[in-house]
This record gives C-alpha cells, structure tokens and sequence, in this order.
C-alpha cells in the first residue's frame, strides 16, 4: 500500500506506519538534523526505512502532482509546538502551524485514509473551536477558505454545510482519540490526540484499536502477587509512591485481562549505567552518560518501577526538564539518547544525529514507533477488506 508521510521528524511515525505494511512514495521533513537522522540510518541499509524517497524542504513547497497514481494513506505530526502545554500557547496564530498543509495533502491526494498525530494540547477548551475547524476541513478538504474570509467565517461555512440537509455527504468520515501510548505496550505515559479520517465512498467501519495494557496490570503484578519485583530481582520499595500504589492495588478486585504498563527498569535493563559503566555503554550506539541532572519542583525525573513521564524537547534550557532517571536511592541522571530511544521503541540500531540535545529534541518530538504501528496496522487491515469487497 501506498502512503505519503509529512512533517517525519525522526522517524517515529513513520518506521510505524512502514512497519504496518505501507510503503512510502514520499516522506518530507525540513528539518536538516532529523533529515541527517533518516540518511544516516539509509546509509547503514536499516529497514524500514533504507529505501524511503526523503524530501528535505518544506512541506509547503512540495509539488503532490510529483506523485503519480492513487495514494492510500497519508500520515504525519504536523508541528506541534502551536498547541503544546509546554509551548507558547499560540495555536492557530502560530506560523508553526501546518495543519493547513495536511489538509492540503489530503484534498490534493484524495487518499483513501489519513492518520495525524499531535500533542494532548490541542484538545483544550482554549484551541477546541479550532480543533472543530481542522476536523471539518478534512471531512470536506474541497471547501477551501476564501481569501477574504477569516478561519472563523469559512469555520460557519463548513458548519452550515455540514448541516444543511442537503445530502453534503463528508469526503472523509472522521475519528479522533487521545491515546496514552503505556496502554499499548510503550514504556512512557505519552498522550497524544490521533486524528484518523478514512474516504467516505469506501464504507468502512473503524475504531481505535483497544488498548492492550494498563496500570491497573502493573499494579497487580507489583503489590498483589509480587511477580513484578521477583521478575526483576529488587525488593519492593517502601517510599511514598510506593505507599500509595500499593493502597490502589488493594482495591483492585481482580487481575485485568490487560497486560501490565511496561516499566522504565523493564525497559532499560539489559542496558549498562552509563554513569557507572561507561566502557560497557560506550558498545551501544548513543549510549553515553551526560551530566548536569537536577531536580526542582515540578521537575523529579521517572521512577523505575512505572512507565517513564513523557520525554520532552521544550525550550526550557534542557528540554523540558524531566528527561531524568529517578533511581530507588532517589539519585537522578539524565536518560542517555538509546535509553531514551528505548523509551520511544526505536530500534536499537538506529542512530541519532547530533549532540545529546538535538537528538533529544529528536526524540521528544516523536511518536513511539510501536504505538504508530498498532494504530497503522488496524488502517491497514480494514483498507485492505475495503478492497477485498469492491
């Protein structure tokens, strides 16, 4: 299946959605560190990802008329920073936002779906008439704003279109969900709201797929049974955190069917310390100790034992202050580039380009690669039993 992916970045989505079964014909990103990333890998012949026609420009230049026969999907994470809590809070104000250019790439291709992804902030109440805004306009990408309207007049536009009762059918029939990427597997509490729209004509029937983890999981496993703290050789901790999973876990009635949330130490442990180890991290790529972790208020780094908080790439000096290790001692470092990868569920063979902060702005920027892959392979699957019944 064919696919188009926009605003890449490092990757993320993009190894999801190839992982999936969709083969790309474009993949567009500006940016010249995360385009480095993509070569860089190309050039150790890494899969998915070696043989993808990579586009470094804007998104906004790109000629869709390049692309020759029908495409089946167009993907991407349109900037985020307009929308983030960690932003300025600018939204639709922002030049930053290129949601207008996804629209653009859906009303050009006609692609018989459309996956978008982008920060939990964007569901606010402050942004939620333009949030409405961007849905319409992907339900119907042909009903262009004029260019002496403002977003809020072709906003009532697409309203009274949508509801004149004339038979306007959408283009495109629309989901959107925010999904917490620890509930399918990724050991981070990441949420993000996903956008999913697939072309009316085809008749399909979808939804997000059902989370296949949960805290409620880790929990049994960790202050009911014990299997946790036995699996990985280490007492149970007794400090306040401790304390209150364990007064949740007593309420619990019954084990979930649901696997349990995957942890920090689950996730790193076959990894040397950097900080204590460093000949034996120096033979993992990116894996290298670096200094300078603190703590202050709002800013304490990620437990062992729970998924890790969600790896920033704010501009707040280091990105976002709380890409940081928390050990059961209570010391702190900052995550290494592969521990932080480890926590995105990039291979492990795949290199970041750039210092220690360019590659985590890389990777704050991300979507976990398996949980674009989850959402990618439900698209998959229902767009090929569309094909099957024409």
């Amino acid at each position: 299946m064919r696919a188009v992916e926009l605003f890449t970045g490092a990757g993320g989505l993009g190894i999801g959605v190839s992982q999936a079964g969709f083969e790309p014909v474009a993949v567009v990103e500006r940016d010249r560190y995360c385009c480095d990333t993509i070569r860089e890998n190309q050039e150790k012949s890494l899969e998915p990802l070696v043989n993808w026609p990579l586009v470094q420009g804007d998104v906004r230049d790109f000629d869709y008329g390049e692309i020759g026969g029908d495409v089946d999907l167009v993907s991407g994470g349109p900037p985020c920073q307009p929308f983030s809590l960690g932003g300025k809070h600018r939204g639709y104000l922002d030049t930053r936002d290129m949601f207008p250019e996804a629209i653009r790439a859906v009303r050009e291709l006609k692609p018989r779906a459309f996956l978008f992804e982008n920060v939990k902030g964007l569901t606010r109440p402050a942004f939620a008439n333009y949030f409405e805004y961007m849905r319409l306009q992907l339900a119907y990408p042909d009903l262009v704003k004029n260019s002496d309207e403002t977003w809020t007049d072709h906003l009532a536009r697409l309203e009274r279109h949508h509801t004149d009762g004339r038979g306007n059918a959408p283009a495109y029939r629309i989901v959107s969900r925010v999904l917490n990427a620890a509930d399918y597997g990724v050991p981070q509490r990441r949420e993000r709201v996903f956008i999913v729209g697939f072309r009316s004509d085809l008749g399909i029937e979808w939804s997000f797929p059902a989370p296949t983890h949960s805290r409620e999981a880790l929990l049994w496993d960790q202050w009911r049974t014990g299997k946790y703290w036995e699996s990985m050789k280490v007492k149970r901790p007794d400090d306040d955190s401790a304390v209150r999973w364990r007064k949740s876990a007593q309420r619990l009635r019954e084990n979930p069917e649901t696997k349990p949330w995957r942890t920090v130490r689950q996730a790193l442990a076959d990894l040397p310390d950097p900080e204590f180890e460093p000949e034996a991290a120096s033979r993992h790529l990116n894996h290298k100790f670096q200094p300078g972790a603190r703590s202050y208020p709002g800013h304490t780094g990620s437990p062992c034992d729970e998924p890790a908080k969600t790896l920033k790439a704010g501009d707040h000096g280091v990105p976002g202050g709380e890409n940081m290790l928390r050990r059961t001692d209570g010391s702190l470092r900052y995550f290494s580039i592969r521990e932080s990868a480890r926590l995105q569920t990039f291979p492990d063979d795949y290199l970041f380009h750039g210092t220690w902060t360019e590659s985590m702005r890389q990777l704050g920027n991300a979507v976990p690669v398996k949980l674009a892959s989850v959402v990618a392979n439900s698209i998959r699957e229902h767009l090929e039993r569309g094909k099957s019944r024409q």
